[in-house]
């Protein structure tokens, strides 16, 4: 079974539309300026773009990086982290490089200062879990992995600090007990599965990850006094969701949209677009449903933009972040306590 890395695009989000913000403390602040972003870890740039209203902007290996770079990636193949972080210093150095030819190319690449003043955003845990369990890890084996995928992401981080960066967005990983994909592929007894319908194991390792998470980004504040990394309960608004589609006009929120066949319309052999050739004739058996506008789930494996949309909206001012800003003001260091 192969699963098709989706067309990555950046979110260039273009925060001098946003309005002020007012802090408890009563001090107006301007929002912050960000001139670019760069986006590392699993796929989540396209969300909220609909909302917004704004463009999108070249993944890594495009043609167009003025605000920044995508070098996430989608599906249960994930790139290492170390390898987005090799190519996104390759790209600083190219990048100006470039620029410095002139005429189109200084257009087309982001300015040396940028990469200072950037947001730089990670979604982080769901490719992993997923591809951990695809490929036969116990949950035990799932869970051993995890020091590692931290401490890359914490090296990463440090290094971008190191290179002048200072403003972090981070999520954490979604609900995996609820994928069409795990529901469908793994044994799952009735006492696993829980109102919802999802499958518990799954998100008790996912809830493991988000623990782990948070404690590796409480000690980053304190080795990198000069950063503000702001932490986001993507698990929460995701469960959230599923939990009350019907409330929030979507439907079937554990099924495909795209698809073919069972509970969950997911079938590994036969997923999203995929064709059968019937007296010599190919027919499209992977369909889409009729209104994806009203799904979450899109393929068995990743979300429709209705749902990322829904997500955005929910955490963009804030209520899911720790420190609790909006992200039109995660440039400024708060101090949390811990």
């Amino acid at each position: 079974m192969e699963f098709q890395t989706p067309c990555l695009r950046l979110l260039v989000i273009s925060l001098s539309l946003l309005l002020l913000s007012m802090p408890s403390s009563g001090v107006v602040y301007s929002p912050c300026d960000f001139p670019a972003i760069f986006n590392f870890g699993d796929s989540n740039s396209d969300t909220g773009a609909e909302k917004l209203g704004l463009p999108y902007l070249s993944a890594y290996l495009g043609s167009n990086f003025t605000h920044g770079a995508n070098f996430a990636t989608g599906g249960f193949n994930p790139v290492s982290l170390n390898v987005q972080w090799y190519q996104f210093a390759e790209f600083i150095t190219r990048s100006q490089t470039v620029r410095q030819r002139g005429g189109v190319y200084k257009e087309l690449m982001p300015r040396q200062e940028y990469f200072g003043r950037a947001l730089y955003t990670f979604d982080i845990g769901q490719n992993d879990l997923a591809a951990g369990y695809y490929n036969n890890m116990s949950t035990a084996q799932v869970k051993k992995s995890f020091p590692d995928i931290l401490a890359q992401l914490s090296t990463i981080i440090k290094d971008i600090y190191e290179q002048g960066g200072r403003y972090i967005w981070i999520h954490n990983t979604g609900p995996v007990g609820c994928l069409p994909y795990v529901l469908d592929q793994f044994l799952i007894t009735a006492v696993q599965i829980d109102n919802v319908g999802c499958a518990t194991p799954f998100n008790q390792v996912a809830q493991f990850f988000n623990s782990r998470l948070l404690e590796m980004v409480i000690k980053l504040r304190k080795d990198l006094p000069s950063a503000a990394i702001t932490y986001i309960d993507v698990y929460k608004v995701k469960y959230l969701l599923i939990s009350q589609a019907k409330r929030h006009g979507f439907e079937h929120p554990l099924r495909a949209c795209c698809g073919h066949g069972g509970k969950y319309n997911f079938n590994p052999r036969h997923g999203c677009g995929s064709k059968v050739t019937v007296n010599g004739t190919k027919i499209l058996l992977g369909k889409s449903c009729q209104n994806p506008l009203a799904r979450i789930n899109w393929d068995g494996v990743h979300y429709t933009e209705a749902r990322n949309k829904f997500v955005f909206e929910q955490i963009v001012d804030g209520a899911y972040s720790d420190p609790p800003i909006p992200l039109h003001m995660a440039c400024r260091r708060v101090n949390t306590g811990s």
